[in-house]
C-alpha cells in the first residue's frame, strides 16, 4: 500500500479519512463506482476523452485512470468499507457476458458490492435469476447509454424478479447530462406503478429532474437516491440542485446514499464529500448518507 504521506494523492487520502473520522464513522459506503472488463472501461474513458455526446460535450478528465488493481487500492485508502462494480450493456447480448466477469471480480475482491445488469432482450429474466442466485447484492441499469424504456415488457418480469428477492437496482434514469428518449421520472414511474416494492437507487439525484424524482421518492419507500456528482462545482455548473429543495432533502436523509462515479470523475474523490458537508444539512444527515444508510441496505 502506498506511503499516505507522500504526494498530492497521499495529502487526499489523508483529508478523506479525517472526513469520515471526524463524523465518527467506520468509513465509507460508495454505492455507485465502476468497475468492469479492462477493455470495456478503456473504450469508456476513450469516449469520455472524444466529448462524445452522452457527456454533454463537456471536457471530462478521468481523475482516477489507473489500473485495475490501483484503483481497488485507492478506494481501500480512502476507507470505502463497501463499493460496487457498475457496469452497463449498449446492446444485446451483452449483459450476461458483463455478469460473468462481475462474479469472477466479486470473488477477488470481497469488499466490492457483488454487482450485475441488465437489458431488454430475450432471456432477460433467466439471467438475472442466475445472477441472483450466484449472489449478486445490487443491479445496475442505465437508460441513457443502453438507449431503452425501462418500461419495456421485456424487463418486466425481470424487475418483478428483483423486486421479491429484494435485490435494489442502482438505475441511471435522469436527463444528465444529456436527455435520452427514455430518460426521465415518466418511464421509471411506469415500472414502480407495476413493481411498487422495487428498490431503486436513482443515480445522480436524478439530474436534473430532482424534485421529480423526489416526488417518487417521497411516493415508494424503495426508492432512493445516490448523491454521484450532484452539488460538486462540476454539477451545479451544469445542473444546478435548487435551493427550494433542500428540505426534501434532509427529509429524505435516510434514503439518499454516498455514489461517486469514481474512477471517472474530473475532480478528486474528496470534492464529492466536500460538496454534501456544504449543503449545511446536520451531521447525523452526512452520517446516514456517507455510511449508515448503505450499510443497512446491504447488511454490513
Amino acid at each position: 500500500m502506498n506511503d499516505h504521506s507522500e504526494g498530492p494523492v497521499g495529502a487526499e487520502v489523508g483529508e478523506v479519512r479525517r472526513f469520515w473520522g471526524g463524523l465518527g464513522l467506520p468509513g465509507l459506503v460508495d454505492v455507485h463506482t465502476h468497475f468492469m472488463p479492462e477493455r470495456v472501461m478503456r473504450k469508456v474513458w476513450d469516449y469520455f476523452d472524444a466529448l462524445g455526446p452522452l457527456t454533454g460535450g463537456l471536457d471530462w478528465p478521468i481523475t482516477y485512470r489507473h489500473e485495475e488493481d490501483r484503483r481497488t487500492e485507492l478506494l481501500r485508502e480512502f476507507g470505502v468499507r463497501a463499493f460496487t462494480a457498475m457496469l452497463y450493456p449498449h446492446k444485446p447480448g451483452m449483459a450476461r457476458w458483463l455478469n460473468s466477469w462481475a462474479v469472477d471480480f466479486a470473488r477477488r475482491t470481497p469488499d466490492c458490492l457483488h454487482t450485475a445488469t441488465l437489458y431488454p432482450e430475450p432471456g432477460v429474466e433467466a439471467y438475472v435469476r442466475e445472477a441472483v442466485e450466484a449472489g449478486a447484492r445490487v443491479f445496475k441499469a442505465h437508460v441513457q447509454v443502453g438507449a431503452y424504456d425501462p418500461a419495456d415488457e421485456l424487463l418486466d418480469s425481470a424487475w418483478g424478479l428483483l423486486a421479491d428477492a429484494g435485490v435494489p437496482v442502482v438505475i441511471h434514469c435522469g436527463s444528465g447530462p444529456a436527455p435520452g428518449k427514455h430518460t426521465g421520472p415518466g418511464p421509471v414511474g411506469q415500472v414502480l406503478a407495476r413493481h411498487p416494492r422495487l428498490a431503486l437507487v436513482v443515480a445522480h439525484m436524478g439530474m436534473p429532474e430532482y424534485e421529480d424524482f423526489f416526488g417518487l421518492a417521497e411516493r415508494y419507500r424503495e426508492v432512493r437516491l445516490d448523491t454521484t456528482m450532484a452539488f460538486t462545482d462540476f454539477g451545479e455548473a451544469l445542473m444546478p440542485f435548487p435551493r427550494r429543495a433542500l428540505p426534501r432533502l434532509a427529509a429524505l436523509g435516510d434514503r439518499v446514499l454516498l455514489g461517486s462515479d469514481f474512477p471517472n470523475i474530473p475532480y478528486p474523490y474528496l470534492h464529492q464529500l466536500r460538496a454534501l458537508e456544504r449543503l449545511g444539512l446536520s451531521e447525523d444527515w452526512l452520517r446516514a448518507v456517507c455510511h449508515d444508510n448503505g450499510a443497512r441496505l446491504f447488511g454490513l
